[in-house]
């Protein structure tokens, strides 16, 4: 190949070329076969060339490719917001499309500012979120994630924001507490937070129900959001999910909210909504907040140049389709059991594999230096990047992070294959990180 002029995100990678992808695997132009077992960042749910949504984005294309929102609404964008917000949490209003997660993010920052200002609340302008939290990179979306590594160099331009400890049981539950427990006492730090901000000056909480790329497929204990949602109706403060990477049927429901019984006031998703055949995110908001907006001044002051992009909103609504008419959502939960119990099986008595979690098809495995003392590996040897390197060896597309206990220490993989799996493709993945580790090990 040619001297590049792309700019990547390493310069010192020499990466392989893609040439082509066929259900659950891309292959390069060598011909070498790669399982794609984390759909890239958790995106592409339906795998490689699905001929239907294809097939939709060409006819789009052929009929009206984009127009821009300040003159036109489109067909493919209002029915693949009726849709989503028939499928969406008790409360879900509106959807206002953007073309991917940090765009999405910042959305819903600049709502909920403008929601309170509309309604009489100025002095609410501050952020709470987690630590070992992601939402993205743009700068407000940074601002408001907890993802140390991703945040240092840039910290003089972020915007301020409080961040209380993850509910992150493997690591920070105590041995003599009981998981109701220790959800309360890492839900209670919201309160807490509000309280020293000033009760009447927090805007908004915003957190992943299951923490993707930085904690590696997470869970909160049962409770933990119950009581998240008690304390912002208490404070009047926005609850904003963030469901980019753990949304739109990765954790075996449309939405992954609705295995904590609880809706937010706001929701986004992205990712898995156009499952990598166009970008496409979204951010759902109560009609409560929309009203404020058309009650009060009309304009959300706010808009990127493809947002409602028609194309994008096309082919994201057969891939909406798919997911719940085609029974891919419930497929999804059933393989992720399987795959789960595959794991464990093959791993769970690895001396340096300290944890296997997630739900759906949304599975992390923390790795360990120490089993029984839970240490990390020392975050010199860069055991992520050495996992990443042998299952690529292994022809196995996996996402891999550093820094999963605070930002410096911890390596875990995440695992997000395609929904359309099924069991043999299941012992393969697991086979083929089997044999990357036994490179390792």
């Amino acid at each position: 190949m040619t001297k590049s002029s792309v700019f990547p995100r390493h310069t010192k990678a020499d990466l392989p070329v893609v040439a082509r992808g066929k259900g659950v695997y891309l292959f390069d132009t060598d011909g070498k076969d790669y399982f794609d077992g984390s759909g890239g960042a958790a995106v592409s749910c339906l795998g490689h060339g699905d001929v239907d949504v294809i097939a939709a984005t060409k006819k789009q294309l052929d009929t009206m490719a984009y127009a821009h929102t300040s003159f036109f609404t489109s067909e493919p964008a209002e029915r693949l917001a009726t849709r989503l917000i028939e499928c969406a949490p008790p409360g879900m209003g509106r959807v206002y499309f953007v073309s991917g997660g940090s765009e999405a993010v910042e959305a819903a920052l600049k709502l909920s500012r403008q929601y309170f200002v509309e309604i009489g609340q100025p002095e609410r302008k501050h952020i709470i979120s987690r630590r070992q939290s992601y939402h993205g990179n743009t700068l407000g979306a940074l601002a408001a994630g907890g993802n140390l590594w991703r945040r240092q160099q840039f910290e003089p331009l972020l915007v301020s924001a409080t961040h209380i400890a993850p509910c992150y049981a493997y690591r920070d539950q105590n041995p003599n507490e009981s998981e109701s427990d220790y959800g309360l006492r890492v839900a209670n730090e919201l309160e807490t937070a509000i309280q020293t901000l000033g009760e009447t000056s927090v805007m908004a909480f915003i957190a992943e129900p299951v923490v993707g790329a930085t904690l590696g497929a997470v869970s909160a204990v049962p409770g933990y959001f119950k009581r998240v949602r008690e304390i912002c109706d208490k404070y009047g403060v926005l609850l904003i999910l963030d469901e980019v990477m753990c949304g739109m049927g990765r954790t075996g429901t449309l939405f992954a909210s609705e295995q904590e019984g609880i809706a937010p006031d706001i929701t986004l998703i992205a990712k898995g909504l156009g499952a990598g055949y166009q970008p496409i995110g979204a951010m759902l908001c109560t009609q409560t907040i929309y009203s404020a907006i058309e009650q009060g001044s009309g304009l959300f002051q706010h808009g990127h140049t493809y947002l409602g992009h028609a194309t994008a909103c096309a082919a994201a609504d057969v891939v909406l389709t798919k997911l719940v008419d085609g029974g891919l959502v419930d497929r999804c939960r059933l393989l992720g059991n399987e795959l789960d119990a595959k794991l464990k099986a093959a791993f769970a008595d690895h001396p340096h594999v300290g944890d296997i979690r997630g739900r759906g098809l949304f599975r992390g495995i923390e790795f360990v230096a120490d089993r029984d003392s839970k240490a990390p590996f020392e975050p010199a040897l860069g055991m992520h990047k050495v996992i990443k390197r042998a299952c690529v060896e292994a022809g196995l597309i996996c996402y891999p992070m550093g820094g999963t206990i605070d930002g410096e220490q911890g390596d875990h993989v995440l695992l997000a294959p395609p929904f359309i799996m099924d069991s043999d493709d299941v012992d393969e993945l697991v086979a083929r990180l089997g044999q990357a580790l036994k490179t390792i090990w």
